[in-house]
């Protein structure tokens, strides 16, 4: 999962940029990368870090220009530890691209046999962005046809990566000399919105992976980007856009509403504040029938993301709301952490136990979901020791049995804690005296209630069925296998611990 950004100003763009990706931080720790445009010259730089780490005043002077990209990363299944593989990416040919990517290609290995044995293009890391970049270059260099960049050509070009590439991709490309064109994959799997600023000197444009990036910069939220739609900013700042897939379906994923996005964001026309809400009115009528509320003396909520969903539970069953845990903010997110050891210990420093609101008391704990459990036992044990009576946990999402291969870089099944187990085992596992999982149609109803055109999701890690129709049980055996066989430095296989 990523977070990316692009800015067309009246202005310098760095500092914007800048802005706009610490405002999309939570979506990737890994690493930061900013480019800019100045007389058709890029200008580069990015590293391992948060942002505000990895950009220092000398580093924001080399980076001139009016318009850019930026990407904050976690790093996907076969991503290395070489801070070559953070983004932009760059190809000088055919007409100089910068590129950034928030998703994951299902056919990258395919496509890269084919750029170098078909298309004679060099692939120097092993990310499927970097493929994606190579099979945009080259699809520009065919609908150009040695002539100079126009729109009609881009636009081929994008219905040509639609034709080949499958899996998620939200792109954001500079193009020397020509402008800035976005793109997203015909079932729009991974977010991008659009968003003008009206300035004296014109209109400024930014597109981003969430609307929280543009208003948190001063620009108003236009709409989002279609799926198999390509936008097109020009050197002059107009705004231009085509559909460029056959049949495209929105098909968002349902855990960025579960999980990743930030509550003060709006996609695809859904306030994800409001989904977490509804997800907690669903759950509360999955708990009524699950457990006895008799039982349960107060709920309370595993910060930050279940908050939502936890508030509106406990509202709806008329019971009593708590906050049981403190969070540490100065302790990242242990979704993208590497190794469980790392994974164990932050628990502990990132979640506190308020004593007194467990003594004597029975807990319904909810979260926003339960990938490997981990950290849902240590949360039990957290409330056990604290001295509550009894403990029962609720998931706002359904049980997580199979992998996304989408771009959340979950754990293949056999690491999973839901596969090959009923609810009943989990909640030993975990340690929980009772366990409730949301209803998939429950989830996606909850959000289709706040966007009824809405007709499907992709939801795949609750369900096992996925929407581009190339993943197969041996696609997922080949995965786990080659997850089996990565180094624990590049092995940054999540786990939901927010």
């Amino acid at each position: 999962m990523c977070g990316i950004v692009g800015a067309v100003a009246t202005g310098p763009v760095n500092q914007l940029i800048y802005d706009s990706l610490l405002l999309l931080q939570h979506r990737g720790q890994d690493a930061s990368g900013i480019s800019t445009s100045h007389d058709q010259f890029f200008s580069m730089y990015k590293a391992h870090g948060l942002v505000r780490d990895v950009f220092r005043t000398r580093n924001m002077r080399s980076l001139p220009g009016n318009s850019g990209l930026g990407q904050v990363r976690y790093p996907t299944a076969g991503s290395s530890d070489s801070v070559d593989e953070a983004q932009p990416f760059y190809v000088n040919a055919p007409f100089g691209i910068m590129f950034v990517h928030n998703g994951n290609l299902t056919n990258w290995r395919q496509l890269r046999e084919e750029l170098f044995s078909i298309d004679r293009r060099h692939i120097n890391t092993n990310s499927d962005s970097e493929v994606l970049l190579n099979v945009f270059a080259h699809e520009l260099q065919q609908a150009a046809q040695g002539r100079s960049l126009d729109d009609d050509a881009v636009y081929r070009a994008v219905a040509a990566v639609h034709a080949r590439c499958r899996g998620a991709y939200a792109v954001i490309a500079q193009i020397a000399g020509f402008g800035m064109v976005a793109f997203r994959d015909p079932h729009g799997i991974r977010p991008l919105c659009i968003g003008t600023h009206e300035t004296e000197r014109g209109t400024e444009w930014m597109m981003a992976s969430e609307s929280v990036a543009l208003t948190g910069c001063g620009f108003s939220r236009l709409r989002d980007v279609e799926p198999g739609e390509a936008i097109i900013i020009d050197l002059d700042r107009n705004m231009r856009s085509r559909q460029c897939a056959e049949n495209p379906v929105l098909t968002p994923c349902v855990f960025e509403y579960v999980y990743f996005a930030r509550p003060d964001s709006l996609m695809d026309g859904v306030s994800i504040y409001d989904a977490r809400l509804q997800m907690g009115e669903y759950l509360g009528d999955n708990v009524a029938r699950s457990l006895r509320l008799g039982e349960i003396d107060v709920v309370m909520p595993i910060p930050d993301s279940a908050r939502p969903s936890a508030m509106q539970l406990a509202s709806r069953l008329d019971l009593n709301y708590r906050e049981g845990f403190i969070k540490n903010r100065y302790i990242g997110r242990t979704f993208i952490m590497p190794g469980q050891a790392v994974r164990k210990k932050s628990v502990r420093q990132k979640l506190s136990a308020i004593d007194m609101e467990f003594r004597g008391k029975n807990v319904l704990l909810v979260d926003d979901s339960i990938v490997r459990g981990t950290t849902s036992r240590q949360i039990v044990e957290m409330a056990r020791s604290a001295g509550a009576n009894k403990v029962f946990f609720a998931s706002a999402a359904p049980a997580v049995r199979y992998p996304n291969v989408y771009g959340i870089d979950m754990p293949t099944q056999s690491e999973l804690i839901a596969h090959g187990r009923d609810v009943e085992q989990v909640a030993h596992e975990i340690g929980a005296d009772g366990l409730v999982y949301q209803n998939l149609n429950d989830l996606e109803q909850s959000i289709r209630d706040l966007n009824p055109a809405m007709s499907q999701f992709e939801s795949s890690c609750f369900s096992g069925c996925y929407v581009t129709g190339d993943i197969d049980e041996g696609y997922l055996q080949a995965l786990q296998l080659s997850r089996g066989q990565r180094t624990p430095a590049g092995a940054m296989s999540p786990t939901h611990e927010d």
